[in-house]
């Protein structure tokens, strides 16, 4: 079977520039495209047989005799497509690494699809791909096939990219078996990534600059995965962790109540969040997951999560009851109790 290998390494520079429509025209520009700006970013890129080097119709993946294939797929638009803690590159494969990851399924192979407009800098494609390799490597993940496409100038912006995702669950986790008793734990700040973007993208000048929390979280969860107790996860991505505990409250018609004062929270996100009237419950997170387990885990998992770098802050919120079924409540700070509602949407748009 002929490989195809690329020509240059990834210091030699090129003489072109910027993307043109024939680097997406399935000819000899495309293919120069391929072998010297896409291929250098990959040297594991099997998960079977064929893989990304062979430049098929597609590839093979190896499936272990145990356990249930889970697949998934996501899209990525987020702008500004470099900010501060990541790109656009590492948050496509974060993104799907993490849904993967909250099914509890360990990541095996991804795909990559590029859609890129006529002018796009080619030094900014090789940082997005870099971004993407190593994001994939956290995760022991690879990438074993892609495509790419190019619009015309204005009929894109900038770079859109699309993946899928396969991994292999032991037990595959939904996110609505939940019941009354059950704990709920937050893996760490929220907020920061939406907040982040908000501040890069309006240039706010912070005395602490925001950084982003786009990360791979399966390191982290399958440690606690391995303890076992883990009822039903989620990544509060869009809409932020309201969005999450209320798909998952109704889902199961279970309550969730979470104390206020129990959230982690990062200072600058919470006073970005008062000067610009935004609740950062509502805000997305790209390297966090809710967790909710059986009575008498929590403490466990808890501190199998606080193990890991991404888990240091990690909290138990709340509990799962059944006094309104299919609501979130929270118990605020002055000692009150109010319905934390279903936002109507993310307050910070292309956040992904």
């Amino acid at each position: 079977m002929q490989h195809l290998v690329p020509l240059r390494r990834k210091d030699q520079p090129l003489t072109e520039e910027r993307i043109s429509p024939l680097h997406g025209a399935g000819g000899e520009m495309m293919e120069k495209l391929l072998r010297e700006r896409i291929l250098i970013h990959f040297e594991d890129c099997h998960a079977g047989r064929i893989g990304l080097t062979e430049l098929d119709d597609g590839a093979t993946v190896e499936i272990p005799t145990e356990g249930e294939v889970v697949i998934t797929t996501d899209s990525h638009v987020v702008k500004p497509i470099f900010f501060p803690g990541g790109d656009i590159g590492r948050l496509a494969a974060a993104g799907t690494l993490n849904d993967l990851t909250v099914m509890g399924a360990r990541p095996l192979a991804l795909t990559l699809a590029l859609i890129v407009e006529e002018g796009f800098p080619l030094d900014s494609l090789d940082r997005i791909l870099a971004s993407f390799s190593a994001t994939l490597a956290e995760a022991g993940a690879v990438l074993v096939t892609g495509d790419t496409k190019v619009m015309g100038h204005g009929e894109i912006d900038g770079i859109a990219i699309n993946t899928a995702g396969i991994g292999i669950a032991v037990r595959a986790i939904s996110d609505a078996a939940i019941e009354p008793g059950d704990a709920v734990i937050v893996t760490g700040t929220i907020g920061d990534h939406g907040m982040a973007l908000l501040a890069a993208r309006e240039e706010f000048n912070l005395e602490s600059p925001l950084s982003s929390d786009v990360a791979p979280i399966w390191p982290m969860i399958e440690r606690a995965l391995s303890l076992g107790g883990i009822k039903a996860m989620k990544d509060p991505t869009r809409g932020g962790l309201a969005a999450a505990l209320n798909e998952m409250a109704g889902k199961s018609m279970a309550t969730i109540e979470i104390e206020e004062d129990k959230i982690p929270l990062r200072r600058e996100v919470l006073s970005l969040s008062e000067l610009l009237g935004i609740s950062p419950l509502e805000v997305a997170n790209e390297g966090k997951a809710i967790l909710i387990v059986e009575d008498g885990k929590e403490e466990e998992i808890l501190a199998a999560i606080r193990t890991h770098p991404l888990g240091g802050e990690a909290a138990v919120i709340g509990r799962v009851t059944d006094e309104y079924p299919g609501r979130v409540v929270i118990a605020t700070e002055v000692g009150g109790r109010r319905f934390l509602d279903m936002p109507l949407g993310d307050p910070v748009p292309r956040i992904c």
